[in-house]
């Protein structure tokens, strides 16, 4: 629970540092004490406003992240003469974290004794970690170049050899009619489509979290309190559409700190969806979730959390009182609801698009539906009464969402597969999982098995009988596909790709298409056999690409299109593949920073980003073979439109061919 914490307080601390980044509540300042010829003290300075405090280097490392100075060309230029020394500190016992934490108040003097190796050097660099905390901790990174002579420091921008140079100008292509990318608004067709479809899944997803034993009794109790202690009617009314306006705010403002990485690296959320280990990482925690609501185990976060802000709601009164409140129902809701918030957090990553900005739809969504009944109960008091009493329809609720998200789990596996080019988790085997995991929810949908925290059997509700043909048809659905019978078309996107199987295909291409996978090589082909190129930014990971393979293109009047008209050439941004050693190197942006290009995912993120200042997938590109731009780009879109859009490039093509 402290390392949850940790991260929890983290991620706010990222949204409040970049929210208050003109106001930094330190105030840096660092000299140089010459001792001899060769040693210097360096001496570095915070001064502290205040309320704030920053951690010591050596506060207990089971609470609050510690400060860390990183010395720059150690062993090189200088070394360092015994470890960094502190100005006087404070220590006080955290309850989060449940240790002593050692801290400064008001000052901090790092000072780190040094001796000079190579006579040449002026200027030391310094890099520094460290959270400075109030109410919550903001983590920043400082650079420090420190003068050993008393002259003025020189930056010294970061360079990269020659062969980086020309393998990072040959990602750069030479299109024309380019400004023709974005005429119209062709790459926007789905998004509120889509949005609206993310805020109805977090709005699902909330009305499902009210079902549970952690807030559906909640509901009445909440809603009877204000009613009768806000002293008149109407003011009970109005706290209790305020405690749902909280409710909201506070999943709203939970999802914030994603937006926050579109700024770093335009490719960053792409990377950390698609990333092999965190989809690991997101299959171990889904599991776990899942076995939390087979009743094996409680997952909660710390009480004393809970304590502190109903302590807080009862103490301050009105709105702020009513804001702790809504505060509290989300911490002691977490076991039921952390799980649904989880899966919402994974499907957004699994989507398309800017993935912020559609966890925050979604948030919004999950936050809509669950303070939706304390608003309405709080209006309509009467229909209280026709509220089902809590008992064990509950219990089916959470292990049915148990199996959901084992489902989900198994995604998160597949894509590391795939990603991974692992060849382990095909289409079939994946399948298979799912076929087991709808059979188990329907031997216990229909009483046959069972789990710890069921109680006596009883007779079998209707909603849960109904709920158990579903989950049967749906694995016979799923067993069809197998076959071969059904093409699971409602399924879209989640399964591996067909060409993914265990059985040996004669394409590693959608479709059986022959596909080109380097940019160069397809080119030099269409140039060869004289067709326009479908350059088609992919991923192995990506969702919506799967949706418009296997539901557009493959469509009886587009299908020919792409396999004969077109040279399709498909890039996967997220392939994490070494490049092999020679095609290895190091970009370096106009503002000066430098990435690593090392495996294929990353050579075609960056070349997607320089020449068509896009970062999402699907996006389509039409070209000549000569770069000439043919239509505007798309993304996700259906299929009337995206068949108009292959016919008119081809014609464009044509009419470029008979004017050369």
């Amino acid at each position: 629970m402290r390392k949850l914490a940790v991260v929890l307080i983290f991620i706010f601390g990222i949204f409040l540092g970049h929210a208050q980044s003109d106001d930094n509540p330190t105030v840096w300042t660092y000299e140089t004490e010459k001792i001899t010829d060769t040693e210097y003290n360096l001496i570095i300075k915070a001064d502290i406003f205040e309320g704030w405090h920053i951690y010591s280097q050596f506060t207990d490392e089971n609470g609050s992240l510690p400060s860390e100075l990183s010395f720059v060309k150690v062993g090189e230029d200088y070394e360092l003469v015994g470890p960094t020394t502190e100005s006087e500190t404070r220590t006080e016992y955290s309850d989060i974290f449940e240790v002593e934490e050692t801290f400064f108040k008001d000052e901090a003097i790092f000072t780190q004794k040094i001796k000079i190796l190579n006579p040449e050097v002026t200027q030391v660099e310094v890099g520094m970690f460290y959270q400075i905390c109030k109410e919550v901790c903001i983590p920043k990174d400082e650079v420090f170049y420190i003068s050993l002579t008393g002259e003025e420091v020189v930056v010294v921008e970061k360079e990269i050899d020659e062969r980086s140079k020309e393998l990072s100008a040959a990602l750069i292509v030479d299109l024309k009619n380019k400004e023709l990318l974005v005429e119209g608004d062709r790459d926007h067709v789905d998004e509120k489509t889509g949005m609206w479809v993310i805020f109805g899944l977090g709005f699902l997803g909330g009305l499902i979290a009210l079902l549970t034993p952690c807030v559906f009794p909640m509901i009445p109790l909440t809603v009877s309190f204000f009613t009768k202690q806000s002293g008149n009617k109407s003011k009970g009314i109005a706290n209790a559409l305020l405690y749902g306006f909280f409710i909201i705010l506070i999943y709203f403002l939970l999802s914030l700190p994603f937006h926050l990485f579109d700024s770093v690296d335009s490719q960053i959320l792409n990377t950390i969806a698609t990333n092999i280990w965190l989809n690991i990482a997101f299959f171990v925690i889904f599991v776990f979730f899942a076995f939390s609501f087979f009743g094996y185990y409680e997952l909660t976060l710390p009480s004393s959390w809970a304590n502190k802000m109903d302590s807080a709601s009862s103490k301050v009164g009105g709105g702020i009182g009513i804001f702790f409140m809504a505060v509290t129902l989300a911490i002691v809701s977490f076991s039921c609801t952390g799980p649904i918030l989880g899966g919402l957090l994974g499907s957004t990553a699994l989507a398309d698009g800017d993935v912020a900005t559609n966890l925050t739809i979604g948030m919004l969504g999950f936050g809509v539906a669950l303070a939706l009944p304390f608003g309405l109960f709080a209006l309509f008091p009467a229909w209280l009464n026709s509220l089902p009493k809590s008992g064990g329809w509950m219990t089916t609720v959470k292990v049915t969402l148990g199996f959901l998200e084992l489902a989900l789990a198994f995604k998160f596996l597949s894509n590391a597969d795939l990603v991974g080019n692992w060849g382990i988790f095909k289409r079939e085997i994946f399948l298979g999982v799912w076929i087991l995991l709808f059979v188990l929810l329907t031997l216990y949908l229909f009483g046959i098995l069972r789990f710890p925290h069921d109680g006596p059997k009883q007779k079998l509700s209707t909603g849960r009988k109904i709920t158990g043909f579903l989950s049967a048809a749906f694995a016979i659905y799923l067993i069809l596909g197998v076959a071969k019978i059904t093409n699971l078309k409602l399924l879209s996107g989640f399964p591996p790709p067909d060409f993914y199987s265990v059985v040996a295909q004669k394409s590693d291409c959608p479709l059986g298409i022959d596909c080109f996978k380097d940019f160069d090589k397809g080119v030099a082909h269409a140039k060869k056999v004289n067709k326009p190129i479908l350059l088609d930014f992919t991923g192995w990971a990506c969702v919506n690409c799967r949706k418009m393979e296997e539901n557009v293109w493959s469509e009886p009047d587009i299908f020919p299109i792409i396999n004969e008209e077109y040279v399709l050439i498909s890039l996967y941004i997220d392939d994490r593949k070494e490049l092999p050693e020679n095609e290895q190197f190091n970009f370096k942006y106009e503002s000066g920073r430098v990435k690593e290009i090392s495996t294929i995912g990353e050579k075609w993120g960056t070349f997607q980003t320089l020449n068509f200042n896009a970062a999402s997938q699907p996006y389509y590109v039409l070209l000549s073979p000569d770069l000439e731009v043919l239509n505007p780009a798309v993304q996700y879109t259906d299929r009337d439109t995206y068949k108009e859009w292959l016919k008119t490039g081809v014609s464009n093509f044509r009419r470029l061919s008979i004017l050369k």
